[in-house]
């Protein structure tokens, strides 16, 4: 049963992805406030010293001080009702072929933890490894998250979802949109470039992936 690895933001969500859609789902419902504005821009002057330029990646204060319990209640109902309208239809078909072909599908993403598990299960995936935001008392707390799945780290977590499957991670296949996403398409067996950025997109040529680039569903396969 084949491993096949999914990223989430610019691969099933286009931009502006699932954090900063979210966050306006919790504005609109009056459940955002000047704490957690205050906290975000915090976040960024104490930990741009340690993060630099990935320190938006890593900000998941704009949670600060919500209950666990009560966002991740609403971040199904966030799926349910406004994601599932945006999704990326071709990568949503791919992913579910997967699925009908018996694969062992799994969202791979630095998507929060409470987004992704719900789009697994709406999308019928097996699993999801999201990012996992530190809490306190059973609030989201101002730090960094405690798993945050990219890069190397992306491979890492890879790595370990392909030896609970039993199989090499050389045997699974990894769909993504991003050229921080290069190292894990490079250690999987088939990589395939959904909406590519541009450093992607000329990596993807160079190597031979799959390009599935627009709503037609068309694919660019290329060989060296």
């Amino acid at each position: 049963m084949p491993l096949v690895l999914f990223d989430v933001d610019g691969t099933l969500v286009p931009s502006p992805g699932t954090e900063p859609r979210f966050a306006w789902y919790l504005l609109c419902r009056g459940r955002l406030g000047w704490r957690q504005l205050l906290a975000t821009g915090w976040f960024f002057l104490r930990y741009w010293p340690r993060f630099g330029r990935h320190v938006p990646l890593k900000n998941k204060a704009w949670l600060t001080g919500l209950a666990r319990a009560e966002v991740a209640s609403l971040a199904r109902d966030f799926i349910a009702e406004e994601l599932a309208k945006v999704l990326f239809t071709p990568a949503v078909a791919r992913l579910r072929e997967h699925v009908a072909a018996g694969d062992h599908v799994v969202l791979l993403t630095g998507t929060p933890q409470f987004l992704a598990r719900p789009l697994a299960d709406h999308l019928g995936a097996a699993d999801a490894v999201g990012s996992l935001c530190e809490v306190a008392a059973g609030h989201f707390c101002s730090g960094p998250p405690v798993r945050h799945p990219y890069g190397e780290t992306k491979v890492e977590a890879a790595r370990t979802l392909a030896a609970e499957a039993g199989m090499d991670l050389s045997a699974a296949v990894a769909y993504a949109d991003t050229a921080s996403d290069a190292p894990l398409m490079r250690a999987v067996g088939r990589a395939v470039a959904v909406m590519p950025d541009r450093r992607l997109q000329a990596m993807a040529l160079d190597a031979g992936w799959e390009i599935l680039a627009d709503q037609s569903g068309s694919s660019i396969p290329r060989s060296r």
